[in-house]
């Protein structure tokens, strides 16, 4: 087995097919089909169903290694310029949606300004999306909805954010003007995170505590999006904080709800192996925005504890 086989098979999965591969990495069509099928016969397996050109379920077991190995190379060579000047290199992170929303241009903004030889591709997902990519090695870091209950995966606490509900101008809450009660939330349905999410444990746990019973409406496995359902007066919905900032304009009120625990969110990041330079400057730079903008904005706060710097060794 050698890099140029695993290589092959990469760019066979990743541009749909062996022409594809052979255009984009600028050779002809029987050395690709040479590569993998050597690859193949060296694990005794087929990778790649020729009738369909999908990938096997060895092929994806072979897959999720191959993009780490891919990765790692990436990032020696990367480390390798790094120490001569300014971290540089790809990073891929992953941020959930409502976050990306307000960390994302300031991201953009200070790499541009302070390690401009970072190439940023950021990805906008739901937590179990990102978690899943991350551990295809799609991804190199991900901000998400804390906690993570993934073996693979070690996470670095960045900040708690008020939950809010979310009312249309024409539903009954929205003519409250008080902090509202979980006993008043509970009387009518709702728009809720998916089932099983770190979010919507969180409120399934509020309301348990007081023996309440939660009524869906709808289940939406996307908070931005079932931010998006309430603004245009499809229901209440129970929201983090950042989902719901004051410049979105609409007939819709946000509302401060007692009882409900705060939102936690960090950045989840792969145990085998190590960050790239590049990948732990991003790791500093979005740590430096969070400090901030914690301080400055209302219904984000920070852990107890300083924001970590991780620097931690290969697992």
């Amino acid at each position: 087995m050698d890099l140029r086989q695993l290589q092959a098979f990469l760019a066979v999965v990743e541009h749909g097919g062996f022409t594809a591969a052979a255009r984009a990495t600028h050779t002809v069509q029987s050395n690709i089909s040479t590569h993998v099928a050597r690859l193949e016969r060296e694990l005794d397996v087929v990778l790649i169903d020729r009738a369909t050109g999908r990938t096997t379920h060895e092929g994806e077991a072979v897959l999720a290694r191959a993009r780490r190995i891919q990765s790692e190379l990436e990032s020696l060579e990367a480390d390798v310029h790094s120490m001569h000047g300014s971290p540089r290199g790809t990073v891929r992170l992953g941020v959930i949606g409502t976050t990306a929303r307000w960390l994302v241009p300031l991201l953009v903004d200070r790499i541009a300004l302070e390690t401009p030889d970072i190439h940023l591709v950021v990805s906008d997902g739901t937590t179990t999306s990102l978690l899943s990519r991350m551990l295809d090695g799609e991804l190199d870091l991900s901000l998400v909805g804390l906690p993570v209950d993934e073996p693979e995966i070690r996470t670095i606490d960045l900040f708690f954010e008020d939950h809010v509900v979310i009312a249309p101008t024409s539903h009954p809450l929205a003519s409250l003007d008080h902090v509202i009660q979980l006993e008043e939330v509970a009387s009518f349905p709702l728009l809720l995170a998916a089932p099983g999410t770190p979010f919507r444990r969180d409120i399934d746990d509020a309301f348990l505590e007081r023996n309440l019973v939660l009524r869906p409406q709808l289940e939406v496995d996307g908070l931005r999006l079932l931010a998006s359902l309430a603004f245009q007066g499809f229901g209440v919905a129970i929201v983090p904080a950042s989902a719901a900032p004051g410049w979105i304009g609409g007939d819709w009120k946000r509302l401060q709800v007692e009882g409900l625990p705060r939102r936690r969110a960090g950045l989840a990041i792969r145990k085998r192996g190590m960050l790239s330079a590049a990948a732990q400057a991003t790791v500093d730079t979005i740590t430096a925005i969070v400090s901030v903008e914690a301080q400055a904005n209302k219904g984000l706060h920070l852990p107890s504890l300083p924001l970590p710097h991780d620097h931690t060794s290969p697992i």
